[in-house]
């Protein structure tokens, strides 16, 4: 979802997602929340962080706390490591309902903080 807002604030911007242990595709609870919000995410693929420790980057972005402690050391020029952490809406439990508005809760926390972070960090840089 971290991705789907950076790429809808500004297209310029060259946006990479990864995990520690993606998952085999994105979540159709995800895509069906950044929908609602005219956020297109249905074509993301799940990709593993270990391609892109060698790139370069302005930003290392973590987004969850297993993240931040599993994420592995990238080799390459990194400017800025951050973490910005949010409850991961895959561990929700519950009826339907009740796991849609988990992930529209961290869908909107997510969008209120990167909208942050491009302001303050990204936007004029």
């Amino acid at each position: 979802m971290a991705e789907g807002f950076l790429k809808s604030l500004d297209s310029n911007l060259k946006v990479f997602s990864a995990g520690t242990n993606p998952a085999a595709r994105v979540s159709s609870i995800a895509i069906k929340v950044m929908n609602e919000i005219g956020i297109d995410i249905s074509d993301g693929v799940p990709e593993s962080v270990e391609k892109y420790l060698t790139m370069p980057f302005d930003f290392v972005i973590t987004v969850c706390n297993h993240a931040k402690e599993t994420c592995p050391i990238f080799i390459s020029n990194v400017k800025e490591y951050l973490h910005i952490g949010f409850e991961d809406p895959a561990d929700a439990a519950g009826g339907e309902e009740e796991v849609l508005a988990i992930y529209r809760k961290v869908r909107d926390e997510i969008k209120r903080d990167f909208y942050n972070l491009y302001l303050s960090k990204i936007k004029n840089s």
